[in-house]
């Protein structure tokens, strides 16, 4: 079992706007990024990946920035398993106990997934008629990689904005299937495997 101490980040309000996916931007170049690591050995990926994360009054807002020489995607409608491309993943346990949990997918084509994870005896079951109402993306190519933000309303996720001091169970990921080379799995919180779905070992996000 992976006994590697859980990364904690804050995450502050700020005042956004309309989405730009633009770490240049305000606010999003006042907010500190996260390091994505890779996600078997906890080292450092071939491209590597930031996030930042803030919240307003009605949505938690993220933004991935992504080093690629060859940013790619064929998929283009809700839905499709953009997981077997390029993908940056958003997971997300609201209630923090591991027995459900959201994950949302966004693609360089700004293709979206949304789906519910439930916990059965068997282990997780998909649930892909969830939907997160009033979700918005944007994604941004330029030269050397590509970045895409999310706009996820509190009200799709949760009975209400987050007060300060609570603490959400989270994780932030990237799949890069490189030109030529093996498949990069990256993590803010690495899970030690060829795999994502351990809410145990998601971080923790603080809201303040």
């Amino acid at each position: 079992m992976n006994s590697a101490a859980l990364p904690e980040a804050c995450c502050a309000w700020a005042d956004f706007g309309p989405l730009t996916a633009d770490p240049q931007q305000a606010p999003w170049s006042a907010l500190a990024p996260l390091g994505l690591r890779l996600n078997t050995t906890g080292g450092t990926p071939q491209q590597g990946t930031e996030v930042r994360v803030g919240r307003d009054l009605n949505c938690l807002r993220v933004l991935f920035v992504s080093v690629d020489s060859h940013p790619w995607a064929t998929f283009t409608e809700r839905d499709a398993p953009l997981y077997k491309e390029e993908v940056v993943e958003v997971f997300l346990d609201t209630v923090g106990d591991g027995w459900g949990y959201f994950e949302l997918e966004v693609n360089p084509n700004n293709a979206v997934l949304d789906l519910c994870m439930r916990r059965v005896r068997s282990g997780f079951r998909k649930d892909f008629s969830w939907r997160c109402e009033g979700l918005e993306t944007v994604v941004r190519i330029f030269e050397g990689g590509w970045a895409a933000e999310l706009s996820l309303p509190f009200a799709s996720l949760t009975l209400g904005a987050p007060q300060a001091g609570e603490k959400w169970r989270v994780n932030f990921t990237r799949i890069d299937r490189p030109e030529g080379a093996s498949r990069e799995l990256s993590a803010w919180s690495p899970t030690g495997f060829e795999q994502f779905h351990m809410p145990d070992r998601f971080g923790v996000l603080v809201f303040v």
